[in-house]
């Protein structure tokens, strides 16, 4: 599992954990029962506090991506697939609604931003 900080973002590290850990929940590198590291073992190779990485994996579990137990860890919880799905149509609608924001302040039109669209997805 990497995790990579950034301290000159202004996302705090809690979040920047948790939304990593989401991520590779939601893309398959983390699957069901799949083990996290103890929160001091993670602080250790983050180099951050145990508080940092225990509200993170309190948001994980609140969030229904982590299950905790005491004296084993915690273990990536299973996913319900129509959940992840609209989280990340969520994530797609925010930078779209960025994308088109940003496209009418540069005077771009809806067809240049389609044609961007196309090639983009198309890889």
């Amino acid at each position: 599992m990497d995790i990579i900080i950034t301290n000159s973002s202004d996302e705090p590290i809690y979040s920047q954990i948790t939304s990593q850990i989401k991520a590779q929940i939601m893309s398959g590198e983390l699957k069901e029962g799949d083990a996290l590291p103890s929160m001091r073992t993670l602080a250790q190779q983050l180099r951050i506090s145990v508080i940092t990485t225990k509200r993170a994996y309190e948001d994980l579990e609140r969030d229904g991506y982590i299950e905790s137990y005491t004296g084993r860890g915690s273990f990536i919880k299973g996913q319900n697939k129509e959940f992840l799905r609209e989280e990340n149509l969520r994530k797609i609608e925010k930078s779209l609604m960025d994308a088109v924001e940003t496209a009418k302040v540069s005077d771009v039109s809806v067809d240049e931003l389609k044609e961007m669209l196309d090639l983009f997805y198309e890889g």
